[in-house]
């Protein structure tokens, strides 16, 4: 399975982002860049309640304010759109659906929700004029806590509802009652996930401008998903899609917060459309801690079923997703993909996953790095951690028993096809890495200094590769998850990728020019990527996201080029009088393999042949211009995988927390840089880190955000990042064309789960155990002091 699909070339080499002048010397667009003629600002009023009833909305005196141009409400909103915003994963066939406006109609579910906009000359104004809107509450009690909406006679959200679940659903593999009842070993454990959200360097914004004489929409968005957003709002619009264009300028950062919908990109069309000017709108930090997409937080509660030499042969969980007072794009989606992989890398027979979708007044669930997948990591990993605990076995002994064989792939999952891997290697390497670095000596001589340092793992696997569309739809997406590119050398020999991914600073643009250049023998500085533009780039159903740009935009890319070298050295041996098989290529230049002093030709040659001197250079049959297109919708997703390891020291006197030393083992197929490999699986790593030790979003008894800054949401700095090394591995995904796998998410997948196991390592003698996450200093201390399970601190 260690197959290779490429000639010893670009891909896989450490070449320089080509993005990076740009970005570093001030020199790209942003969102917040756009400025257009006669440009208007909006500003939008938000719900200070978690939950209420407007009773009535008055926007008089904010009209009359000079330099106001438009003000819209909820009965405006639902008025202008043809449907109320839409949801585009829905796994569950029976879930409740919560249908809700760009702004809220009769009720507010959470403290920010969108309330009224303004549109006025400038952002000072409509803030101004957000002060003169008046409106009248009726207060209702909120439900906060995910037991608060699950108590007996708690308060509704929907009235229409029975309760505050939306949804319920069970997946079973195998005779899981059997399991348990015939096992030697049960082992049981409740897990809390802090809610968190994904915090880009850049705020979402967009810039609307609608055409009132051809009532054509142009949009200038932050967004990962440049058509599913033109799909979504010419849905919420009730236009046609030929009469939407979305731009995607540089994305200062997405992690997932900006693939889904927002309402604002709605509001600003609609204050276009009423102005008859582009209107801009872009949020501030505050208004991000309540109305970008939150995520994480979960309750997991997990069991194991096992013999006594530690083969598991049983695995229940069930999830309660703690979901926002409305449903975001992805609904359900990252907490039933807690539950569809919670028995990650382990060779289960017998397994059942609950999910229990619940909401609650807080802000809407949606998407950020991982998706389901660092919660369902902290599952199967906390529960090997306690019956290796229970049993006595070392935790990595356990895992070893129970990962997936190489011979036993593709394997069935409750939900998934694992299509390769040599999992156990992964977990040798890791550990063989780890002694040679001398942790545990470091850890031997900190313990005669008096400090407590210990070693935790993790294994994760990470889903990539996201189609295929038929398996997809049938799975509830609601979109097409294919993905499209086109290439084109042009007269002079430079070669164009067109791709509808966007770019968001993860090194897309240089990766594909790499496969580009490597498959066309061409240099890479000859290779442009353009991105951002619906107009005038191919179709990518699900945009950015789910680790599937180099995966399926490579792919594509790759076949597209390899059909087009074919060409090429068609029209090259019809002019050098050779057969197609015997030329070469290197550098942009082709030539007779084997003869030293024969007659070459360039691609600026080539160029011109097929371009402007077609008589007698083009074969018979063959068309003018050199362009391919290819449309990739894999037959399944691809599987990476990794092992983290990471040394902490503990203070036992303050509970804090130092990172000393962080390595993954890592496997995503064919690399294609290793650097941009490395940067992603480090940064990823940076976030998990942050949700493990420090990123909370925490709400009052009463509803309030408390976490509303960076004095109170705590990201890792520098200062709190250790050293990051990575090891490679390749086993590659046969059904991807170049064997590529993704890995833009494996950094966020199993950090958590190695920072917990390596903390009660440190602390081994007291018995901690670590249930809740973060691990801040507080809980960690009191449980060190109490000994009382951080799962009973609040």
């Amino acid at each position: 399975m260690t197959q290779q699909h490429h000639r010893p070339g670009l891909i896989g080499s450490r070449v320089r982002r080509k993005e990076d002048p740009r970005l570093l010397t001030g020199r790209s667009c942003f969102v917040d860049d756009v400025v257009l003629p006669g440009m208007l600002e909006a500003a939008v009023v938000r719900s200070p309640h978690p939950h209420a009833r407007i009773v009535s909305i008055d926007v008089s005196a904010a009209l009359e304010l000079p330099g106001v141009f438009a003000v819209l409400t909820g009965e405006d909103v639902a008025a202008a759109c043809a449907t109320p915003q839409t949801v585009v994963w829905r796994m569950i066939p029976d879930q409740l659906m919560t249908e809700q406006y760009a702004l809220a109609v009769d009720k507010v579910r959470y403290v920010g929700q969108p309330v009224a906009a303004v549109a006025a000359v400038d952002r000072y104004v409509a803030e101004d004029a957000l002060g003169l809107i008046e409106v009248e509450y009726e207060e209702l009690q909120p439900v906060v806590t995910l037991d608060e909406a699950l108590a007996e006679g708690a308060p509704k959200l929907y009235e229409q509802w029975p309760d505050n679940i939306s949804c319920r659903q069970t997946i079973p593999k195998g005779d899981a009652a059997t399991a348990f009842a015939e096992a030697d070993v049960v082992v049981s454990e409740t897990l809390h996930y802090g809610r968190q959200m994904g915090t880009p360097l850049e705020t979402r914004g967009a810039v609307m401008s609608w055409d009132p004489f051809t009532g054509h929409l142009e949009g200038w968005m932050s967004t990962q998903s440049p058509n599913l957003t033109r799909d979504l709002l010419g849905e919420v619009l009730g236009l046609d899609v030929d009469h939407i264009r979305v731009i995607t300028p540089d994305v200062g950062g997405g992690f997932g917060n900006k693939f889904d919908f927002y309402g604002e990109e709605v509001l600003a069309a609609l204050l276009s459309k009423r102005t008859g000017r582009p209107v801009k709108i872009i949020e501030d930090r505050l208004e991000s801690f309540v109305a970008n997409a939150h995520s994480r937080e979960q309750r997991i509660e997990v069991s194991v079923a096992a013999k006594a030499d530690g083969t598991i042969t049983g695995m229940r969980g069930t999830v309660y997703a703690v979901l926002g007072g409305s449903l975001a794009t992805v609904g359900i989606g990252p907490c039933w993909l807690s539950m569809a992989l919670m028995a990650g890398p382990y060779d289960i027979p017998n397994v059942e996953g609950t999910v229990v979708g619940v909401v609650t007044n807080r802000s809407p669930y949606g998407s950020y790095r991982g998706w389901g997948q660092p919660k369902a990591n902290f599952a199967h990993e906390r529960i090997i951690d306690k019956l290796a605990h229970t049993l006595g076995l070392p935790a990595n002994e356990v895992r070893r028993r129970n990962l997936i064989a190489p011979e036993s792939f593709p394997y069935p999952s409750p939900v998934f096809f694992y299509d390769s891997g040599n999992y156990a290697e992964c977990l040798d390497t890791a550990e063989r890495a780890v002694a040679e670095r001398g942790w545990a000596a470091r850890r031997e001589q900190a313990a005669e200094e008096g400090r407590s340092l210990g070693i935790g793992y993790a294994f994760h696997i990470e889903i990539s590769a996201l189609g295929p569309t038929k398996i997809m739809n049938q799975a509830g997406l609601q979109h097409g998850s294919f993905d499209e590119e086109v290439v084109r050398m042009d007269s002079a020999g430079g070669v164009t990728v067109r791709t509808g991914l966007s770019a968001m600073g993860q090194g897309i643009e240089t990766a594909l020019a790499q496969v580009a250049a490597d498959t066309l023998g061409v240099p890479l500085s000859s290779v442009t990527v353009l991105s951002g533009d619906t107009r005038t780039n191919p179709f990518t159903g699900y945009g950015t996201g789910a680790s599937r740009g180099a995966a399926l935009g490579g792919g594509a890319l790759l076949r597209a080029s390899s059909r087009l070298r074919d060409k090429i050295l068609r029209i090259a041996a019809h002019i050098l009088e050779a057969s197609p098989d015997d030329l070469e290529v290197a550098d942009g230049r082709i030539s007779v393999r084997g003869i030293a002093d024969g007659r070459s030709l360039t691609m600026r040659e080539i160029g011109d042949a097929a371009y402007r001197r077609l008589d007698g250079a083009l074969p018979d049959g063959e068309d003018p211009t050199l362009e391919e297109r290819d449309v990739l919708d894999p037959e399944n997703v691809a599987f990476s995988y990794g092992t983290s390891a990471v040394l902490t020291e503990v203070d036992r006197e303050t509970g804090r927390v130092t990172l000393l030393d962080y390595l993954v083992v890592h496997d995503c197929g064919t690399v294609i840089n290793p650097t941009i490999v490395d940067g992603q699986i480090h940064g990823g790593a940076a976030q998990g880190i942050g949700g493990a030790l420090y990123e909370e979003i925490v709400y009052s008894p009463e509803g309030q955000p408390l976490t509303t800054t960076f004095i109170d949401y705590l990201l890792p700095t520098a200062s709190e990042i250790p050293p990051f090394e990575t090891l490679h591995m390749t086993t590659t995904a046969d059904h991807i064309p170049g064997g590529f796998k993704g890995m833009g998410e494996a950094g966020t997948i199993g950090a958590a789960s190695a920072i917990v196991a390596a903390v009660e390592h440190a602390v081994e003698d007291l018995g901690v155990r670590l249930t809740r996450l973060p691990v801040t200093p507080p809980r960690l201390l009191t449980a060190i002091e109490s000994g009382t399970p951080t799962e009973e601190l609040s």
